[in-house]
């Protein structure tokens, strides 16, 4: 029997991921010292994501939809597109994005492809996310604060987030090249079993469905 793919191209049920809760998890090591001060340590260079999509859950239907989706993704095997409703493009989330949104690289007068990034605060602190899953349509991007079109100076890629100027339009040594866009988490289910309780539902218990980032 040929196994699945990894990741499937698909978003998970939006009125679910609606009502989810979560966000990001970071990894630190603390300890403390005889001195009364203490140690810390970065085990995560970035954050990962972790979300409870039960909370979404509002009817019998939705968990029957829920229910397929894990199904057919395997349980925890293969991973899908989902939506934070907090973060899911390179604007605020009362905006739409526009060219200018992000800076994602300058240009060398030979460099053809760039990666899609989103940047939290700023200067040393600042940091860089990659963004894998972009949303087809959403992404507009600008070379030296001037818009390019899709399809003609670059192409997306929204499987891997990565824009490809073509050999005529190639960013010229020192311009900066940015970007805004609208994008999705890759994830996975963090559970191989669903332990869902109708009885328990309709009366107010809400069933854990945990879902974890896939890291790009």
């Amino acid at each position: 029997m040929t196994a699945p793919v990894a990741f499937h191209e698909v978003l998970f049920p939006a009125p679910v991921a609606f009502g989810a809760s979560g966000g990001p998890e970071r990894r630190t090591d603390i300890v403390p010292l005889a001195s009364g001060f203490e140690s810390r340590n970065q085990r995560w260079a970035d954050s990962r994501r972790r979300y409870d999509a039960g909370t979404g859950l509002r009817s019998l239907d939705d968990l029957a939809e829920l229910v397929a989706f894990f199904e057919a993704r395997r349980g925890r095997l293969i991973g899908f597109r989902f939506r934070d409703g907090l973060d899911d493009r390179s604007c605020l989330p009362s905006g739409l994005p526009g060219p200018l949104d992000q800076a994602i690289g300058i240009g060398t007068g030979a460099l053809a492809v760039f990666v899609l990034a989103k940047t939290y605060g700023t200067g040393e602190a600042a940091w860089i996310r990659s963004i894998a899953k972009p949303v087809a349509g959403s992404v507009r991007v600008a070379v030296g604060g001037v818009e390019q079109t899709e399809g003609v100076h670059f192409t997306v890629d929204i499987t891997t987030g990565l824009i490809t100027f073509s050999p005529a339009s190639i960013p010229a040594d020192g311009a900066t090249v940015t970007a805004g866009f609208r994008f999705h988490v890759p994830v996975r289910f963090d559970t191989d079993t669903l332990d869902i309780d109708v009885a328990g539902f309709l009366a107010g218990q809400v069933p854990s469905v945990p879902l974890v980032e896939i890291r790009p």
